[in-house]
């Protein structure tokens, strides 16, 4: 009888610790949910909006856990960038031929530009992304000085060279033209970026003094010798700039909003004095080309954009590049994809801008360093701003500011600088820690894997004995 009460308890306790175990193992999905309490399996559905268990939620936590990956803004940086700039190398090629032939020029004259500017501008980005932080830093004022010298020697009669009635561009000789002020923009982010990293480390950013100066009116230097020349688009997208790299230094709303009113009372005085940027103004969203024909070019980018409908009329058979808009392989240059490729071709470019525009973020907000944290936030606020001011002029919604569309449009000056700014990005999302480590980890693995089936084909070829056939 004690034999059998002993083996009975015995029994009964064997079964108990299987039931806890079996309630406590992580692949009895359907007991562990049974155990929990309502409000956790409550908050657990409402987290995504979907119920446990589902295909739905299933497919939700496995892109949220992709989209949580170390290496996301890495690779969003790079695969955006290398599309929209072959994208646009395409672009350039469809929009420029009449305009080349026009100008008695073959027709593949703007693209072969284009596409050496690429080159160039694909090892700038390769130099960036592999330089360390430090001498990111330690270019930011030779870059400046570069930068302010070359911007004076355009206003000097004989070397600046006026085009569209802006006097910013340098011949290089023969066909090749450089606009310093493209490079303000590179010049004015690493610097700034870097002037306010060292006065957070010193603790002074809490004065706002310290916080404007020398950074504005460094900044309002290069601004005005923008202005000189004419251009106010350029000069938007510097001001833009210098309000990222505030707002990142965390300056207050008060501070802020002293700034804008300042900036902005400036920029009426200097638009309601030239009548050319009054008419510029006076026909945004217009839809009529106007008495003596003042917003064609504004009227006609929308028409090559309603006239692409859903997927457009097909590459290369546009209307409105052959003379009716003006600058088809430029600044209207979205317009044209609008006519070609429709709606998806756009929609397709916006989320491209906008995945670069997500990584820039992404990198910014996740950084312990100070110098990467405003160098990031000021390279996306530039290309994003640039992309905002360009299309919004193209849809209408903005006047025409005579900017380029960043890494789409003809234009080498503007090409080179913005992927070097690309190239910082790639660096800085390679420098953070888990990042890093993803990387070395990737890299080990591939070493092992390639060792693995060298020896395995070494394994399998055996050698025969003479005597066999």
């Amino acid at each position: 009888m004690l034999a059998d009460d002993s083996a009975r308890r015995g029994r009964t306790a064997l079964r108990g610790h299987t039931g806890t175990a079996a309630a406590r193992t992580p692949g009895k999905a359907g007991k562990r949910t049974a155990r929990r309490p309502a409000a956790v399996r409550r908050r657990v559905t409402l987290r995504s909006g979907l119920p446990r268990g589902s295909g739905l939620r299933r497919l939700y936590e496995r892109a949220r856990r992709t989209w949580d990956r170390p290496l996301t803004a890495y690779y969003l940086i790079l695969g955006s960038v290398l599309l929209i700039t072959v994208l646009g190398l395409v672009m350039v090629y469809s929009a420029s031929i009449i305009k080349a032939l026009e100008l008695s020029l073959p027709a593949s004259y703007f693209f072969r530009k284009q596409f050496l500017a690429a080159v160039i501008g694909t090892g700038l980005l390769l130099v960036a992304s592999r330089m360390p932080v430090k001498l990111h830093r330690a270019l930011s004022y030779p870059l400046l000085a570069l930068t302010v010298f070359l911007m004076v020697l355009v206003q000097i009669p004989g070397i600046g060279v006026s085009i569209g009635g802006n006097q910013n561009w340098i011949s290089l000789g023969g066909p090749f033209m450089l606009q310093p002020s493209e490079f303000g923009k590179l010049a004015l982010v690493l610097w700034g970026a870097d002037l306010l990293a060292r006065k957070q480390e010193k603790r002074l950013l809490n004065q706002w003094k310290h916080m404007l100066v020398p950074l504005v009116p460094v900044a309002f230097l290069l601004l005005g010798l923008i202005m000189l020349g004419g251009d106010m688009g350029t000069a938007i997208l510097l001001t833009a700039i210098l309000f990222g790299l505030l707002w990142l230094a965390g300056a207050p709303t008060r501070l802020f909003a002293g700034v804008l009113a300042f900036a902005a009372c400036v920029g009426a005085i200097l638009i309601s004095n030239n009548a050319n940027r009054m008419s510029r103004l006076a026909c945004t969203g217009a839809t009529d080309l106007g008495p003596k024909g003042e917003c064609w070019q504004a009227v006609h980018g929308i028409y090559a954009l309603a006239s692409g409908g859903w997927f457009g009329s097909g590459l290369g058979a546009s209307v409105e590049k052959w003379g009716q808009l003006p600058e088809p392989h430029t600044d209207f240059i979205f317009a044209i994809t609008g006519e070609e490729l429709g709606l998806a071709g756009t929609l397709s470019v916006l989320a491209l801008f906008a995945a670069l525009g997500y990584a820039g973020i992404r990198v910014a907000g996740r950084t312990e360093d100070p110098f990467v944290r405003y160098a990031a936030g000021g390279v996306t606020t530039w290309i994003t701003a640039q992309a905002v001011v360009n299309i919004g002029a193209v849809l209408g919604l903005l006047p025409i500011a005579g900017v380029p569309l960043p890494l789409f449009s003809y234009g080498g000056s503007s090409l080179l600088p913005t992927m070097f700014a690309v190239g910082l990005l790639i660096a800085f999302a390679r420098e953070d820690p888990a990042a890093k480590a993803a990387l070395a980890m990737r890299r080990t693995v591939l070493g092992k894997g390639a060792g693995v089936r060298w020896k395995t084909m070494r394994r399998r070829v055996k050698k025969r004995p003479s005597g066999e056939r």
